[in-house]
């Protein structure tokens, strides 16, 4: 471990939470994996314990610590093999949670930001749409202003906690005109009337609950409007920084727990009279996906600590989810290979990881755009610039 990221205090919190992990949620893994259901004791566990409100304000209970305490949450959730668990936790707590805290005001927040942190509301945020995938700009969901209301229509998809969730954060089109300068951000609870959810049967991610949402003539009050009106691109883009960062961690994390179960493995499997980590082959593939892993995860510390720091990271963000996504399914694939049949079986981890691992490279911006955004950035040198 670097102790140029990690402090004695961000070990000891590790620690913590490993074992938190291991007594708390390990023992249910299996069965919120069959059942598509994470129980909701859990969250108000990870409430108490103070998880939710690492990054967040004091005022509302939260503990306003250091993204590192971040970055060892979301390491930490990618080893217990649940891609789902994990993104069912980190989903509410810097998705939904991030814009209500970046955007939304105080009444917002001592309603909605207080009791996320405690674990008694869970939120989702809905951005992508069935007919819009990674073209945010192109979203057909609307918002039209009535008087002292908002009336929402239209559809999300692939909406993680997008079923079990209480409350929703939805972009939709305040004026349509306009494109992307015409999009709004709202808050709105489950059982308004004229939301309703479907849930979505999926490769991987087995344990969280990914729905299909409606809106159908929702009415909510202005005062339900997040930031300013029209201001949601710049919004969602200034946030799209911290959630690709956090999707390249957790592809480090579970390639580097691959890894780590692999060796264990191939240092206790025989075969022609010795260990299967001695022979060249595997050794030198195996030290090929370790070097690939570490570079990804030392590049995705620096870019959390410029994070940190309050620079506008956009570029290297990006460039984190795209490697460290691919580097990951390449590990994993590798990984299984190594314990030959067994990698094949669901007693083992790594079929799962391999299904879970491939919506790295699909979620929160595919690797196809992920490019052209690069390529925005360093041939034609488009600037992206923080919401004002």
């Amino acid at each position: 471990m670097s102790n140029r990221y990690f402090t004695e205090e961000h070990e000891l919190f590790r620690q913590s939470l490993k074992d938190f992990l291991q007594k708390e949620v390990v023992p249910h893994i299996e069965k919120w994996e069959e059942t598509g259901h994470i129980e909701r004791f859990i969250w108000e566990k990870f409430g108490e314990m103070g998880f939710f409100g690492l990054a967040y304000p004091e005022t509302y209970g939260g503990l306003d610590l250091d993204l590192f305490y971040t970055v060892i949450l979301l390491e930490e959730l990618q080893k217990i093999n649940s891609g789902g668990f994990a993104a069912a936790i980190w989903a509410h707590a810097y998705l939904a949670m991030t814009h209500v805290n970046k955007e939304g005001d105080h009444d917002i927040k001592e309603k909605y930001l207080t009791a996320s942190i405690t674990g008694e509301k869970i939120g989702c945020l809905c951005i992508t749409e069935p007919f819009g995938g990674s073209d945010v700009a192109g979203m057909r969901t609307t918002a039209v202003k009535q008087g002292d209301t908002y009336v929402i229509n239209g559809s999300k998809t692939f909406i993680t906690n997008g079923l079990y969730s209480d409350y929703l954060v939805v972009c939709a089109k305040t004026n349509p005109e306009l494109g992307n300068k015409g999009i709004s951000i709202f808050i709105m609870d489950r059982d308004t009337p004229g939301i309703s959810a479907t849930k979505l049967d999926k490769l991987g991610w087995r344990a969280s609950d990914t729905g299909e949402i409606a809106f159908d003539n929702v009415v909510i009050p202005a005062t339900n409007l997040m930031g300013e009106e029209n201001k949601g691109f710049p919004y969602i883009m200034q946030h799209f920084a911290l959630e690709r960062l956090i999707m390249g961690i957790n592809a480090h994390a579970r390639a580097e727990y691959a890894l780590e179960y692999a060796q264990k493995y191939m240092n206790e499997r025989q075969a022609f009279g010795k260990s299967i980590d001695k022979f060249q082959a595997l050794r030198h593939a195996f030290a090929d996906a370790y070097a690939d892993m570490i570079m990804c995860k030392e590049f995705n510390y620096s870019v959390a600590e410029r994070l940190n720091n309050g620079e506008y990271v956009v570029k290297e963000a990006t460039i984190s989810k795209l490697r460290s996504t691919k580097m990951a399914d390449e590990v994993i694939y590798q990984c299984l290979q190594f314990l030959g049949g067994y990698g094949y079986m669901e007693e083992y981890p790594m079929a799962r990881l391999l299904r879970d691992s491939r919506l790295g490279p699909i979620g929160g911006g595919t690797s196809e755009i992920l490019r052209e955004i690069i390529a925005k950035m360093v041939i034609d040198n488009k600037d992206y610039k923080p919401a004002t």
